[in-house]
């Protein structure tokens, strides 16, 4: 057996270690965000929302989807070999991520009529859009990083693990927003 054969299976030895970890860690940050999705309708109920915008909240979910298609472009470049459209699709998600953060912490933040301790409904709205920024900024962290070594051309069709992994998180919480977007801003009246 070859030394390339050897790597390779190696490598897809650890590939299936790799996957169960994500999926674990997903499943726990799962829990994390249902909780905080059965306390927003345990304590508000379905009449009640937060005197969010509705032009932002809909600007920074379109935002969001929009990255998440492309997220999947820059896999399946990858995935094929075609690293121009990797590294361009793959910066297209980054800079929309950044846009995301941009949208809801630097405009619905400061322009929401209420503040942190304005009572449940306000609480629970920068809450939910905080953790779920946090978790966007440490996505789009990590689609730095393998943005920065795709271009160090560290990724190939057989190894492109961090690509599927970052794909995987980002898509994780983009399905996170569209479970938070409509319980903030859609359901209840303000």
């Amino acid at each position: 057996m070859s030394t390339q054969t050897s790597t390779l299976s190696d490598y897809r030895r650890r590939l299936t270690t790799n996957r169960l970890g994500l999926w674990l860690f997903i499943i726990s940050d799962a829990f994390l965000f249902g909780g905080l999705l059965v306390s927003r309708f345990y304590l508000l109920g379905t009449a009640i929302r937060p005197e969010a915008s509705q032009i932002v909240g809909l600007v920074v979910t379109s935002i969001l989807l929009l990255s998440s298609f492309f997220m999947n472009r820059a896999e399946t470049a990858i995935a094929h070999g075609d690293r121009k459209t990797f590294q361009f699709s793959l910066l297209v998600t980054l800079l929309l991520g950044v846009l995301f953060l941009a949208g809801v912490v630097g405009v619905e933040w400061r322009i929401a009529p209420f503040g942190p301790s304005d009572g449940a409904a306000a609480s629970l709205f920068y809450t939910m859009t905080g953790f779920h920024a946090f978790h966007v900024l440490s996505g789009v962290l990590f689609l730095a990083i393998v943005w920065r070594n795709g271009r160090k051309g560290l990724y190939s069709p057989e190894k492109h693990w961090a690509v599927e992994a970052a794909a995987v998180y980002w898509h994780f919480v983009d399905v996170v927003w569209v479970f938070f977007y409509p319980a903030l801003y859609l359901i209840g009246t303000p």
